[in-house]
């Protein structure tokens, strides 16, 4: 169903934000607590302080702005991921950047008793980096430098290696084990406003860096030698890329925990959509993860009703076996 020209894009973009609303709208108005479409109306219109006007208010319109915010933060990173390492598998939760983020936030939780958001956000923000330069550098190693499936190992090892560092810190501190276990499953529940307004200038300047390279990621697309030959400096490019990833999936981990495969199924599906132009494919995907990310919170709360299960057990449920089919799609070709 690819969008071949200007006008079915702007067309399709048109209809993707109405179906964007119309799921926010649904996450507003259903859940445990009985409410209804009038009732959410009025909760915005007439409050009146009942348990159902302040549940709407307090806790479901906040849940569905993150919920919207990290599924495009995510998805966009996921995007810029790929292109950058030429790699279809590619995207933070696989190469360990959302997990970097998640052991500093765990280590600052445990260790120094972080509790203050905009520490968390930059503490974020640090382990994303780190992990991010980590695994560019292990999968660098070797004579044929780097390489889709070297780069997917290193991620995987670097992964693993920061979940069992992550669960050995949570070992020695039960104290705090079932507030941040939750957290780490990846959820968007029980979030304020607070929380989303303490990254929300972080992930706004992500996105609308990743907007403004959108061109040149295209000439970048054509690969590094054709790109320094039409004057792209590759290396700042790399260098935007990188940094933009970090506040996008370091904002992410902050606000809602590590939520997988969001950036590793959204671009694929994206680019089916639209193609291969960055400069329609970034804002299509940030639509696009929003709606993923969106509706798997609205089914996660009616799986195992009143308890819920973590978003991020919803979208790895959604995302496993894309990954699998992505894996022995790239890498047959190779």
């Amino acid at each position: 169903m690819l969008l071949k020209n200007a006008r079915q894009r702007w067309i399709g973009f048109g209809v993707t934000i109405i179906i964007l609303i119309v799921l926010m709208s649904i996450s507003i108005v259903y859940g445990y607590t009985n409410t209804t479409w009038q009732i959410s109306f009025n909760a915005f219109t007439n409050f009146d302080g009942s348990t159902e006007h302040i549940v709407i208010r307090t806790v479901r319109l906040p849940r569905a702005l993150i919920a919207a915010a990290v599924g495009a933060s995510l998805a966009i990173a996921g995007v810029l991921m790929q292109a950058l390492t030429k790699n279809p598998l590619s995207s933070p939760d696989i190469l360990g950047v959302n997990a970097g983020a998640a052991l500093t936030v765990v280590i600052a939780i445990t260790i120094f008793g972080v509790s203050n958001l905009q520490l968390f956000t930059w503490v974020s923000f640090i382990g994303a980096a780190i992990a991010a330069i980590s695994v560019y550098m292990i999968g660098s190693v070797g004579r044929d430098g780097l390489t889709p499936m070297k780069l997917t190992l290193a991620g995987a090892a670097m992964t693993a290696m920061i979940a069992s560092l992550t669960q050995g810190l949570l070992v020695s501190n039960e104290a705090l084990l079932d507030q941040v276990l939750f957290w780490l499953a990846g959820s968007v529940a029980g979030r304020s406003l607070d929380n989303l307004v303490a990254v929300l200038p972080y992930l706004v300047l992500g996105w609308v860096l990743a907007q403004l390279v959108s061109g040149k990621m295209n000439v970048f697309s054509m690969g590094e030698d054709v790109a320094k030959g039409l004057g792209l400096n590759t290396a700042i490019l790399k260098i935007t890329i990188g940094i933009i990833i970090v506040l996008l999936a370091g904002g992410s981990v902050a606000v809602a925990g590590p939520i997988g495969f969001i950036g590793i199924v959204i671009p694929h599906v994206t680019r089916f959509i639209v193609g291969i132009d960055h400069r329609w494919l970034i804002p299509y995907a940030a639509l696009n993860g929003a709606i993923l990310l969106i509706a798997a919170d609205i089914a996660s709360r009616y799986i195992l009703m009143p308890q819920e299960v973590p978003v991020g057990v919803m979208t790895a449920i959604i995302g496993t076996p894309f990954f699998i089919y992505i894996a022995r799609k790239g890498f047959n070709k190779g």
